[in-house]
C-alpha cells in the first residue's frame, strides 16, 4: 500500500494554508509528493517565501515547488505590493524581444533566490477581445508576436534559473467565458487552431523553451468532449508537438471541472486524460488537508478499480524527476542562492527592468490628459478578476502618491455613479479633476454606460484604461462624447499603475512621488 501512495503523490500539487509547512504536507512530501503550489497567502514578503521553501526543500529535497508569477495583474511573490513587472501585454505592445527576455531573466533570478522551482508561465493564448480571463495576461492578439515574447521570456525565465510551464494549452484566448466559473467551449477547427492558438506552444516545445506544458478547463469540440484538461486528444497533441515534459493541469478546484468541492473525480479524469500533475488549486478558506486527501483516496480507488495503473502513474513520475534533474543543474549554472537577501537583491534588479518596460508601454491617446490638481478618482471596474484576485488599488495608490489629497472612491455601481453626480453638481466650478478607472468599457456594457454620464458631467475628465489597449482604445472612442483623454496602461499591476500616473501628470514614467495617501471614501463596496 505505501508504494501505492507513493505512486499517487507522484502526481500530486497541492496547496496548503499558511506560510509554514504543516505536518500532513511534509508527511506527504517525505511519502513522494511532486510538488506543491504556492499561492499570494503563503508568500507574503521574500524572506518568509524563502524560509518556507527552504523548510520545503529541506523535507524532501526533489520536492517541486511551483507558482503563478507572470508579472503585471498576476503576481504571488508581490501580490502584497503589485509586480514590479508590467505583464505580458505591456512586453507585447513594447515589441523589443530583447526587453522582454530580460524581463524574464529577472524574474527568474527572483524566483530562483525564493527557492521557486517552476514558473507556472508565461501565457502563450492568443487573446481575444472581450476575453474575461486572458486579457492583459496574453503578449497579444496575433499568433507570431504572442509566440516570439513568449518563447523570449521563457528563455529569460530558465537563463534566470526556473523552469517555465507554458499555458493555457491548446489556448485559452478565443473564450468568452471565464473558467474559474463555468466551462468555456473554443468552437474552431484544427486548422484555425494549428494556425492560431497552437503557434506560441509549438514555438515554446520547438525552442525547447516549454519545461512543461499547463492545460486549460476548455472544450476545444475539434479534438473532443471533454475539457482540455481531461481530454486525451488534448494531451495527445501535446506529445505530438514534440513536448516531453510534463504535462500540468490548471487548478481542478474551479468549476469548469469541479463542483469546487470534491476534486477527487477530476484528478482521475485528468490522469485518464494524459496529464502528469495535477495542480489541485487554492485552500483559502478551505480545508486543505482534506482537499489533498480527497484527491489521493480517489486515485487510490480509480487503481483498485482499473481506470488507471502504477505503470501510468511511474511515467508521469518519471517526467517530473527528469524535470527536477534539468531544474538543479539550471540553478547550479545561474548560481542561485535562495535566502531573503538575494531575493531582495533580484527584486530591486527586477523593479528596474520593469519600469523601463512599463515607461515604454503606456502611451496616452485623445486629448492631453492633465490634472491640475489632486483629483478625485472613480473605479467602474465592478467584476471580479478571478486570476488575479481582488481587482487591484495600483492606479489610485499611484495616483495619490502623484497628487497628495487625491479623493479615492469606492468601485461605483449606477447608484454610486448618481451620488457622485450629484457631488459634482453641487462643487460647480470648484470641482476637482475627475480620473476614471476602467478594464471592460465595451459599448453596450455598464462600465461603458457609466463611464458615458461622467463624461457627459465631466467632458475633462481622464481615464486610466488598465485592459487591453487596443480594444480599449476602439471601445473608449466610441463614446458619444467621443474618446476623451486616456492613458493606456496594459494592466492593473503596480509598475503599469506607476507609469500612467507619471504619464497622466506629464512626468517621466521613473519621476515616482512617493509618501501620498488617497482620501478613500467609505461606501457600500
Amino acid at each position: 500500500m505505501n508504494a501505492v501512495r507513493r505512486a499517487v503523490h507522484g502526481v500530486l500539487l497541492p496547496g496548503f494554508t499558511g506560510t509554514t509547512p504543516p505536518a500532513w504536507l511534509l508527511d506527504a512530501a517525505r511519502d513522494g509528493l511532486a510538488g506543491v503550489v504556492l499561492f499570494a497567502h503563503n508568500t507574503p514578503d521574500l524572506a518568509t517565501t524563502a524560509a518556507l521553501t527552504t523548510a520545503l526543500h529541506d523535507a524532501a529535497p526533489d520536492l517541486l515547488v511551483a507558482t503563478d508569477e507572470e508579472g503585471g495583474d498576476v503576481s504571488r511573490l508581490e501580490a502584497a505590493t503589485g509586480s514590479s513587472l508590467p505583464g505580458a501585454a505591456a512586453l507585447g505592445a513594447v515589441d523589443d524581444p530583447e526587453l522582454t527576455g530580460a524581463a524574464g531573466e529577472a524574474l527568474g533570478r527572483l524566483l530562483a533566490a525564493a527557492g521557486v522551482d517552476l514558473d507556472l508561465a508565461p501565457v502563450l493564448d492568443v487573446d481575444a477581445p472581450g476575453n474575461p480571463v486572458i486579457g492583459v495576461r496574453s503578449f497579444g492578439i496575433d499568433p507570431a508576436p504572442v509566440a516570439r515574447h513568449g518563447v523570449a521570456f521563457a528563455r529569460g525565465l530558465q537563463r534566470g534559473g526556473v523552469g517555465t510551464c507554458a499555458k493555457h494549452f491548446p489556448g485559452h484566448g478565443s473564450t468568452t467565458v471565464d473558467s474559474h466559473l463555468e466551462l468555456p467551449v473554443v468552437d474552431a477547427d484544427l486548422d484555425t487552431l494549428r494556425g492560431r492558438d497552437l503557434v506560441p506552444f509549438a514555438a515554446a516545445v520547438a525552442e525547447e523553451a516549454a519545461d512543461a506544458l499547463m492545460t486549460a478547463h476548455v472544450v476545444v469540440p475539434a479534438l473532443g468532449p471533454a475539457p482540455a484538461s481531461l481530454e486525451p486528444a488534448v494531451a495527445a497533441l501535446a506529445r505530438e508537438l514534440g513536448h516531453a515534459g510534463p504535462i500540468v493541469t490548471d487548478a481542478l478546484d474551479m468549476r469548469a471541472v469541479s463542483d469546487g468541492a470534491d476534486v477527487g473525480e477530476a484528478a482521475v479524469r485528468a490522469v485518464e486524460g494524459g496529464a502528469d500533475l495535477l495542480c489541485l488549486g487554492t485552500t483559502t478558506g478551505r480545508d486543505d488537508e482534506a482537499l489533498f486527501r480527497s484527491a489521493a483516496d480517489a486515485l487510490v480507488a480509480a487503481l483498485d478499480a482499473g481506470r488507471i495503473s502504477l505503470d501510468r502513474l511511474h511515467a508521469s513520475r518519471w517526467r517530473t524527476d527528469s524535470l527536477v534533474r534539468r531544474l538543479r543543474d539550471r540553478r547550479a549554472s545561474a548560481g542561485v542562492v535562495v535566502d531573503g537577501a538575494a531575493a531582495a537583491r533580484a527584486q530591486h534588479a527586477l523593479a528596474a527592468v520593469g519600469a523601463e518596460a512599463a515607461r515604454r508601454a503606456v502611451r496616452a491617446v485623445g486629448p492631453t490628459p492633465a490634472p491640475a490638481g489632486a483629483p478625485d478618482v472613480v473605479d467602474l471596474r465592478l467584476r471580479l478578476d478571478h486570476a488575479a484576485g481582488r481587482t487591484a488599488q495600483h492606479v489610485q495608490r499611484a495616483v495619490a502618491a502623484r497628487w497628495p489629497g487625491a479623493v479615492v472612491h469606492p468601485a461605483l455601481d449606477d447608484d454610486g455613479v448618481d451620488a457622485l453626480l450629484r457631488e459634482l453638481a453641487d462643487a460647480g466650478g470648484t470641482a476637482r479633476p475627475l480620473v476614471v478607472v476602467t478594464r471592460e468599457p465595451v459599448p453596450g456594457g455598464a462600465e461603458h454606460a457609466r463611464l458615458a454620464r461622467l463624461q457627459r458631467a465631466r467632458p475633462d475628465l481622464a481615464v486610466v484604461h488598465t485592459g487591453v489597449p487596443a480594444a480599449g482604445e476602439r471601445w473608449l472612442a466610441a463614446l458619444p462624447g467621443g474618446l476623451p483623454a486616456t492613458v493606456l496602461a496594459c494592466g492593473t499591476g503596480r509598475a503599469n499603475a506607476e507609469a500612467a500616473a507619471a504619464l497622466l501628470a506629464g512626468a517621466p514614467a521613473h519621476d515616482m512621488a512617493h509618501g501620498g495617501e488617497p482620501d478613500v471614501r467609505e461606501g457600500a463596496r
